[in-house]
């Protein structure tokens, strides 16, 4: 399969996939405490995922078990405690708006930093994008009746990107020595592991098995879409085309939660809201004009 048409399928999936992972978390912390969902969730999704890979032989990339702990702590444990305790303080689209847009931005600055090239198309594509980004956020917010409550959301939602930045960069060297589906398995539960004893300060897991229906079919889409086809599909890009641009992904993301909004929330982005929209797809394609496989964080190996 030709790279640019490879690369097109990758971001597309990965963005169908977590696009409606936002609707999916809102939904659940609504019935259930945020940190223990998200415990629960990557505990059974680390162990189908570590049952698929030792079924298919996948390595797990355990040689460098120190870097995927401390990748697990930002991608998993960090990350999910952020933006989970966010989406209930605020509403599920400042999350899909604000994370995924700052996302590309930071990983960039921080692969950079690693050693990872940056060239000229993903400067613009990333300077298009960023631009579209913007567009979209100003557009969604405009109007919108600002709360301390939400403010603190939306400082948790900024947090929580930048720990997703540092959990991409170092995905492009934990997955050298690792397949994407085995490091993916052991980072799910790894980041469990360190989520689980905060749950005892919400309900300590007794209320489980009274959760609905409705949260276990949330958990059941985050574990499937969100976190096992996503998760192994990013890393998978992370290591053909490099943290960076693998992290263009992102901008996908709020494209598509507009489109879930019509379609399933019958609401009605504005104007600007799609012509962001194009902007961001416009960058996205720039920035992958002519991908060839490298050899990401070449020099950053030795972590």
């Amino acid at each position: 399969m030709p790279a640019p048409l490879l690369t097109a399928l990758l971001y597309v999936t990965v963005a169908l996939c977590w696009s409606g992972s936002w609707t999916a978390g809102k939904l659940g912390v609504a019935s259930v405490p945020p940190i223990e969902l998200s415990a629960v969730r990557f505990a059974i999704a680390g162990l189908l995922m570590l049952g698929l890979a030792r079924a298919t032989g996948s390595s797990l990339g355990l040689v460098r078990w120190r870097l995927l702990l401390v990748a697990s702590f930002f991608g998993i444990f960090a990350y999910n405690a952020l933006v989970f305790v966010g989406l209930t303080l605020g509403p599920a689209s400042d999350g899909a708006l604000i994370v995924p847009t700052l996302n590309p931005v930071l990983t960039v600055f921080i692969a950079t930093l690693l050693g990872e090239r940056l060239t000229r198309n993903k400067l613009a594509g990333i300077a298009c994008a960023t631009v579209g980004a913007i567009v979209v956020v100003a557009s969604a917010q405009s109007g919108a009746a600002l709360s301390s409550q939400r403010l603190i959301g939306d400082l948790l939602m900024l947090g929580g990107a930048a720990c997703w930045s540092v959990y991409a960069t170092l995905g492009a060297i934990t997955t050298r020595s690792g397949s994407p589906l085995g490091v993916t398995a052991v980072a799910c539960l790894a980041g469990s592991a360190m989520l689980f004893p905060f749950g005892f300060l919400e309900h300590g897991y007794r209320d489980v098995p009274a959760w609905p229906q409705s949260a276990w079919l949330d958990i059941a889409y985050l574990v499937v879409f969100a976190t096992i086809i996503g998760f192994v599909l990013f890393y998978y890009a992370v290591r053909r085309f490099g943290a960076g641009l693998a992290s263009m992904v992102s901008y996908l993301v709020p494209v598509f939660a507009l489109v879930q909004a019509v379609v399933l929330l019958d609401e009605r982005p504005t104007v600007f809201e799609l012509g962001g929209g194009a902007i961001i797809l416009l960058g996205v394609r720039l920035a992958t004009w002519r991908v060839v496989p490298t050899t990401p964080l070449e020099d950053a190996a030795s972590a």
